[in-house]
């Protein structure tokens, strides 16, 4: 088994910046969303409103219909394009919200450009399938069941321990993983392991996951000097750091907290920054 390196609030301060008086809206980061869809339309609102919270300069939503219209009529100051062609952005996040198996042969050939481009992609739920192969630095965010089918995929049994799992995923793939769970881990292609602690149960609710993939797009568009990895790693930090405030805990081992939605996660992104830079 790997050893995983825990982190913690300092990592996480070093890698938030701050913008100073030179700064613009495209220097802050722009960040890049395909995600959700008609039947899943919530999933587009929640990543697109955690990665204004996080910090993001300016965002950029793609897609048509229930999703978009979910868009504009909770966050107006994002623009929206039916299509990502020639869409300049500083990382993309997509799949969250949609679903492999009713993808159309447009939507799976716009996939793999960004799959296959330059700028770090965020690559959650219905995309998955998609990152063996891709040339795009990617960061893949599955959850446990995601993790699985992922490894069947690859031809891995999957009865490695978990860091010895995301690990190999991350080295077959060449990209950073990051698995979900009440103690995330984040795994980069040279078989080094981050390990951090989602802070509260509450987080384990519908949605959430959305709000991690906003964060974690804010975060790399806006360039911060350091492996994907550690950025992947503040992500997850941040937004469970989120999670504690939403649900009313004053601090790790405090009080139990109350129930949350994941909205609450999204809103709390603010004040947990704030926090953290204080």
């Amino acid at each position: 088994m790997p050893d995983a390196r825990d982190w913690s609030r300092d990592d996480t301060a070093r890698l938030l910046r701050v913008p100073g008086a030179d700064d613009d809206k495209y220097s802050r980061g722009v960040v890049g969303l395909r995600t959700g869809s008609s039947d899943y339309p919530g999933a587009a609102v929640l990543g697109v409103e955690a990665a204004w919270r996080a910090g993001a300069g300016f965002v950029r939503y793609i897609g048509e219909g229930r999703a978009a219209d979910a868009v504009i009529a909770r966050r107006p100051e994002t623009v929206v394009s039916p299509r990502a062609a020639g869409a300049r952005v500083g990382a993309w996040v997509i799949g969250s919200g949609t679903n492999a198996a009713s993808r159309t042969s447009d939507e799976e050939r716009e996939l793999r450009d960004l799959l296959d481009g330059s700028v770090p992609v965020v690559v959650d739920a219905g995309a998955l399938d998609l990152a063996p192969g891709s040339r795009a630095p990617l960061v893949l965010t599955p959850h446990r069941r995601e993790f699985e089918r992922l490894q069947t995929q690859l031809g891995f049994a999957g009865d490695d321990d978990r860091a010895t799992a995301v690990a190999r995923v991350a080295s077959e793939i060449d990209a950073t993983v990051l698995l979900k769970g009440a103690q995330t881990l984040i795994a980069d292609p040279d078989g080094g392991v981050i390990r951090v602690e989602a802070g509260t149960g509450w987080l384990a609710t519908a949605g959430t996951g959305d709000v991690l993939g906003g964060v974690l797009g804010a975060l790399l568009a806006g360039d911060v000097d350091a492996s994907t990895a550690e950025i992947a790693a503040a992500a997850a930090w941040l937004h469970g750091h989120a999670g504690r405030i939403a649900a009313g805990i004053g601090a790790i081992g405090g009080a139990q907290g109350h129930p949350i939605v994941a909205l609450d996660v999204a809103e709390a992104l603010p004040r947990a920054i704030a926090d953290v830079i204080a």
